[in-house]
């Protein structure tokens, strides 16, 4: 098999620390409120086979902030629909003239076989339950707006990990920088080998544990389906694993709050919680915005 096309994204865990250093720096010069043609008469493709609203519009926005062309083209409603293969709708997406692919895909290593197989980037937007690297960039650049470093931040992340491709990819990001990272949620919701992930990876079952002393506190989705599957129920959960505000005061003062969308208020969160001084929420969305734009501009050589 080929190697990747240059200039793709395919996941975190393969990076260098000075790689992702280099994008963040590379966002913080971004502006989508004053654009740069960077991209133009570029195509920009989004390829989604899931349902997306931050990631999706985050890149329309970053790239025509730089002044790319963008097409979505979705599952439904697409030759997708009639049984069309993933490698057959990319030689077609390319054919037609895309310069560079962004795709989200429920299966793991959907974008690694497209980057294989073609000679354009491919930016993974979330495989399946393998990685989501574009929304740990984010992520990171958020926190770096609130603490000096990433190395020795400590770092609760709390509900279904093991289903979280969001997590995946912040943990491999965190512990490249040395970050102390632990995790919590019901047992089904923890990968058996979570401490292979990373080095000096801690796993508890208690939210108090986890957020005492947090720098940082992100919350996971919690799907009321999957939550079903378990010992637990609804109940239970919020009663164990909710992040409330006396919960949250166990943390630093200045402790940031995170989570990657969407919010479902009153389970995985109060409302109290999801709108406190400490929240960061809204600005994850905003910073999404000049990651992409770095992301974009490096993958096409246009970074500067």
């Amino acid at each position: 098999m080929n190697k990747a096309a240059r200039g793709s994204l395919l996941g975190i865990e393969h990076l260098e620390a000075k790689e992702i250093l280099s994008l963040l720096t590379q966002a913080r010069r971004m502006n989508p409120r004053k654009p740069r043609p960077l991209l133009r008469n570029k195509r920009v493709l989004l390829l989604f086979y899931e349902p997306s609203t931050r990631t999706r519009a985050s890149f329309e926005i970053a790239a025509k902030s730089m002044g790319a062309m963008t097409t979505l083209v979705l599952s439904s409603g697409s030759s997708i629909e009639k049984g069309e293969s993933l490698l057959d709708t990319a030689y077609t997406l390319r054919a037609v003239g895309a310069d560079i692919m962004v795709i989200r895909h429920p299966n793991a290593g959907a974008p690694l076989l497209m980057a294989t197989h073609l000679d354009v980037p491919v930016i993974n937007a979330g495989d399946g339950m393998h990685e989501h690297p574009t929304q740990a960039l984010l992520d990171a650049y958020t926190i770096l707006r609130h603490k000096k470093t990433l190395t020795g931040l400590q770092m609760a992340i709390v509900g279904d990990i093991y289903h979280s491709r969001v997590a995946r990819s912040a943990i491999h990001l965190l512990s490249k920088f040395g970050a102390r990272i632990t995790l919590c949620g019901p047992p089904e919701f923890l990968p058996e080998v979570a401490t292979s992930l990373a080095p000096g990876l801690h796993i508890t079952r208690t939210v108090e544990e986890a957020v005492r002393g947090a720098d940082a506190v992100m919350v996971l989705r919690v799907q009321k389906e999957r939550l079903a599957g378990t010992k637990l129920r609804l109940q239970d959960y919020i009663s164990r694993y909710q992040l409330t505000t006396a919960r949250l005061k166990l943390a630093k003062r200045d402790v940031i709050l995170m989570h990657p969308g969407p919010i479902i208020r009153g389970l995985e969160l109060t409302w109290e919680v999801a709108d406190c001084p400490q929240s960061v929420i809204v600005e994850e969305v905003h910073n999404g915005v000049p990651v992409r734009m770095a992301i974009l501009a490096k993958a096409l050589g246009k970074a500067n």
